[in-house]
């Protein structure tokens, strides 16, 4: 099996103080799942948040960490919380397990371990990952442009927040708006102001191609492309590249005033979070300067000349 196929059957963190048990569930799971593995509490916080496990195998009685305490400050990370922790300690007692499962755990195993149980309980917890996943996939798309929905954009927003936050990096934010779309809508009817909404939506994902990247309907003819890790300049060029896109895609659009095909307006925000700014802020600087960007004559965008700390003025 290639780590391709074992990336795609599940990564499993495995967090424990001794190498030897580390060496044993490696053994165990290795031929089915990519294994990642911390002798501590800092690194397997580190890894969850930076490699996003499947699963969580984790010790616990460390010496520099409770196991308990890790469980719950990783599930009460919006960047972690999803990810599903199996205690397997050499904790026995009714106590013990219910502690475990108090704290948050999807299951215990007891050590000594045995193969055969860790490889089932681990394909029982990514089937139940797997399954909620997909639920939560359906509700948190766009039904009609299949790019995220505005609740996946909020919840998004707040981790990427926190992240860079932690990392000192910036945000960045493009508001998107298609100029003149309802009067595209009565030209051209509704069926095909559908097809072209699904049509922009193709355009910004190839625009804006990172993986971190996310493309959002925002409301109606309003998209948000949020940019984790980038500066104005960055976002910049993820705009003119989605104004090349719309050239490139000529859209008849004659009812317009600005051009004869689609064309679109953006504001771009930059901030590097801080204590004394919030995602809200980053949204109201980028709302403010789409609206420029629509005074000025359609068919720009506007953005903030850097990335501060808190929100520009305009």
């Amino acid at each position: 099996m290639s780590w391709t196929d074992m990336a795609i059957n599940g990564r499993i963190l495995v967090v424990d103080d001794a190498m030897e048990n580390i060496q044993i569930l490696h053994a165990a799971l290795q031929d089915e799942h990519e294994v990642l593995f911390a002798l501590d509490g800092a690194r397997a916080l580190d890894l969850a948040r930076t490699q996003h496990p499947d699963l969580i195998l984790l010790d616990a009685v460390m010496p520099d960490a409770d196991g308990y305490v890790l469980c719950r400050e990783l599930l009460a990370a919006p960047e972690t919380a999803d990810i599903p922790i199996v205690f397997v300690t050499a904790l026995s007692s009714p106590e013990d397990e219910t502690r475990a499962l108090e704290a948050g755990a999807a299951d215990f195993i007891s050590k000594p371990v045995n193969a055969a149980v860790v490889r089932a309980r681990v394909r029982t917890q990514l089937t139940v990952k797997r399954q909620r996943d997909a639920l939560r996939a359906l509700i948190l798309v766009d039904a009609l442009t299949g790019v995220a929905n505005r609740r996946a954009f909020d919840e998004r927003l707040d981790a990427e927040w926190r992240r860079c936050s932690r990392s000192g990096l910036p945000v960045a934010l493009m508001l998107v708006d298609i100029d003149h779309f309802k009067l595209y809508n009565d030209h051209y009817g509704h069926p095909g102001g559908d097809a072209t909404l699904v049509q922009v939506a193709g355009a910004m994902r190839r625009a804006a191609g990172r993986s971190q990247d996310m493309v959002a309907r925002y409301g109606g003819e309003e998209f948000a492309i949020l940019l984790p890790q980038l500066d104005a300049h960055g976002a910049s060029g993820v705009a003119r590249r989605l104004m090349a896109e719309l050239d490139h895609m000529a859209i008849p659009h004659a009812a317009s005033p600005t051009a004869p095909h689609l064309t679109a307006s953006m504001g771009i925000a930059c901030m590097v979070p801080g204590e004394h700014s919030f995602p809200a802020d980053l949204i109201q600087v980028a709302d403010a300067l789409l609206y420029q960007a629509k005074a000025g004559g359609r068919n720009r965008y506007r953005a903030t000349a850097g990335c501060s700390a808190g929100p520009d003025p305009l």
